[in-house]
């Protein structure tokens, strides 16, 4: 099931999630930093959902209080809800 989240307080504009059965099989990024996240969706590839929020939730970027993968996580949590 492919599904799409906008995430909120960081530079990236739009996740797009493939998820099988409760696990990541792909994650495209748009906006944020372009290595750092494509690097982050290669290591997502194979993960559990529930791990991968469990990972990332929280992470704070600077001063922010949320970052690119905090709202990873914050899209699987939605992702989660639909189902």
């Amino acid at each position: 099931m492919q599904y799409s989240y906008t995430p909120k307080g960081v530079c990236s504009t739009k996740y797009t999630f493939d998820i099988e059965d409760g696990i990541i099989k792909s994650v495209s990024i748009v906006g944020g930093c372009n290595g750092n996240l494509k690097g982050i969706s290669r290591l997502l590839e194979g993960m559990k959902v529930d791990d991968v929020i469990d990972k990332l939730e929280g992470t704070t970027c600077g001063l922010k209080n949320t970052s690119c993968p905090d709202q990873i996580a914050k899209g699987l949590k939605a992702y989660q809800q639909t189902l």
